[in-house]
């Protein structure tokens, strides 16, 4: 297949995007997913205790065979953009008209979350900057509680109350620890607590604070800097990228050389008793349930280094970049996922990791600035960093996501006003798309850590939805389209390890997701429905029922030869079993009482 390069007069709107980049360009757009670690290092670190180190390594190490099956099937389509998505659900229209956009669509509901969630944490490592929240033991903490000592007696309701929830503790310990918690509370900034609007829906609670203003103004930063297409993207992420990868290989090298490791934070190697609690527990079903909620949760960070092949058709030459830019991505975020947990554990050790700013993701840069040696000055700086990690990440979350709901739209899954590119080649309209919706996800993710973590449970299970599918496409490629040329094609054995990973994932989904949500697989389940509308709506409203013919043409196919189903009725067995590894799972992993 022939791919000749776009070329375009400065003032006229090119009507798809662009050739314009090599696989280091994809590459330096997908160095935002390393950063993807500061999301959820503490979560998965409150949920797993000692395990966390090997929670990311074998997660990464899984991502990382699965990329191969993606770096085949993106070979088979030079002119599509998108991402992962798009070729698998070229392998599933044969046999649902249902399946191949639901491939997309979940895709798409997994990605785009990284921007509100990116820009919520942003947003409090700024807002710890310009206005901490004292600690109970600093100086003007103490001095609030010593001016204030005789506002508690012994006999004061509140004091009776805790000690009814602290068996063992006297009336001294109760005063003093609820004296500190008033002084805190009295010195914290009113920035801190103000909102605008906040109010509880279902699962979660919706919050017009602080942090989301912030997020909303790093989030139109990144829009501004997507809207001059994939070209100039690639260029500020070079740049921003060796800003942030470098301290992150500072924070995992630095203390190993340094001897700041402490070996007794990796042993016992067993699970913890129960979420967010310092005491080791028995392997028992408990444990499993709360390690494969970590493995779970790590897999939206460590599988997420795909999106290097989201650019194929900005690629200029896709039969060599597309395996090189995910290779090479992926060789990245094995070294960062591997090495950045295991020193952030050995450092920090359990009750470190415990603490309720790196749980809730806050405290996260500064743990890792003081890691390096960072003191007054250098922790701004290392935090200043972490921050533009995030960024970086927000851009690389936008710039596939994107491409993703263009591509959808130009073969006939999504709405067709998603099409729209800019004299740039920036897919603006489905930017614009991600920009409402996310900022609609900021007001959520900015309200606490359970509504953050809601969001980003419900995102994964729609992750892997759309792992389960795209690693399935990945022999059914082979059954109904051997025929097309395949720039490289994966060992076998690594395109069946990625098929046997599709149930270990879906395994990992049916007993993780309700670790950190009772209700997020439930959710997940009615979002990924969603598509059964939007798809009705285009396809048959808009289209009558009939694909583009370029998506045809793209496959080779014509709507006849559309209905040849070499692989027969073993598509339908896959998701069968898929199903109902989910939903075993699901039943037999469950948390203690």
């Amino acid at each position: 297949m022939t791919v000749e390069a776009a070329s375009f007069s400065g003032g006229q709107a090119p009507k798809e995007l662009v050739r314009s980049i090599d696989w280091r360009g994809a590459f330096w757009v997908a160095s935002g997913v390393p950063a993807l670690v500061l999301f959820s290092i503490g979560g998965i670190a409150g949920m797993t205790g000692k395990v966390a180190f090997l929670v990311w390594a074998a997660s990464m190490v899984m991502g990382f065979i699965q990329s191969f099956t993606y770096a085949e099937i993106a070979g088979l389509f030079p002119n599509k953009s998108g991402g992962a998505s798009i070729y698998g659900a070229a392998a599933w229209v044969r046999y649902s008209k249902i399946i191949a956009p639901l491939s997309v669509w979940c895709n798409w509901l997994a990605w785009t979350p990284v921007l509100s969630l990116g820009c919520s944490i942003a947003a409090a490592y700024i807002l710890n900057a310009v206005g901490p929240i004292p600690a109970t033991d600093s100086p003007e903490v103490l001095a609030w509680v010593q001016a204030h000592a005789a506002s508690l007696t012994a006999d004061s309701p509140r004091v009776v109350e805790w000690l009814a929830a602290n068996a063992g503790k006297t009336s001294a310990d109760a005063i003093s620890a609820l004296l500190a918690l008033d002084g805190v509370a009295a010195l914290t900034p009113t920035i801190r607590t103000w909102s605008l609007f906040t109010q509880s829906l279902g699962p979660v609670t919706f919050s017009l604070n602080a942090v989301f203003f912030i997020g909303a103004v790093l989030m139109l930063v990144t829009f501004a800097i997507q809207h001059r297409g994939i070209l100039g993207t690639a260029s500020v992420q070079k740049y921003i990228g060796l800003l942030v990868i470098i301290p992150m290989l500072i924070v995992g090298v630095v203390p190993i050389l340094t001897g700041q490791i402490d070996w007794s934070n990796y042993s016992p190697l067993a699970p913890l008793k129960a979420a967010a609690v310092a005491e080791t527990g028995p392997w028992d079903i408990n444990g499993w349930t709360l390690v494969l909620g970590g493995m779970f949760i790590a897999a939206w960070s460590t599988y997420a280094f795909e999106t290097a092949i989201c650019y194929t058709s900005e690629f200029k030459n896709p039969k060599t970049d597309t395996f090189k830019a995910i290779f090479y991505s992926g060789l990245l975020c094995l070294l960062l996922y591997t090495l950045v947990p295991f020193t952030f554990q050995g450092v920090l050790g359990l009750d470190g990791m415990l603490a309720a700013p790196i749980v809730d993701g806050s405290g996260v840069a500064a743990a890792m600035a003081k890691m390096v040696g960072g003191t007054g000055f250098l922790v701004n700086i290392m935090v200043m960093m972490m921050i533009l990690a995030l960024m970086l990440s927000i851009m690389t979350a936008m710039a596939g996501s994107s491409r993703t709901l263009y591509q959808g739209s130009v073969d006939g899954w999504l709405p067709r006003f998603l099409d729209h590119v800019n004299s740039h080649g920036a897919p603006t309209h489905a930017m614009w798309t991600d920009l409402i919706f996310n900022l609609g996800l900021l007001a959520i993710a900015a309200a606490d850590a359970t509504s953050f973590f809601f969001i980003l449970a419900v995102s994964n299970c729609c992750y892997i939805i759309f792992n389960f599918l795209n690693l399935n496409s990945g022999w059914l490629h082979r059954i109904d389209n051997g025929h097309i040329e395949r720039p490289f094609r994966a060992p076998t054995l690594l395109l069946a390890l990625g098929v046997l990973f599709s149930f270990v994932n879906a395994g990992l989904m049916g007993a993780g997701a309700k670790v950190w949500n009772p209700l997020a697989l439930t959710s997940a389940a009615i979002a990924a429905a969603l598509i059964i509308p939007v798809f009705w709506f285009r396809h048959y409203v808009q289209d009558k029922g009939q694909f583009p013919q370029h998506m045809l043409d793209d496959l080779n196919l014509t709507t006849d030869s559309l209905r040849a189903r070499k692989a027969g009725i073993l598509p339908y067995i896959v998701l069968l079993a898929g199903v109902s590894v989910v939903l075993v799972a699901n039943w037999f992993f469950q948390l203690a009482g």
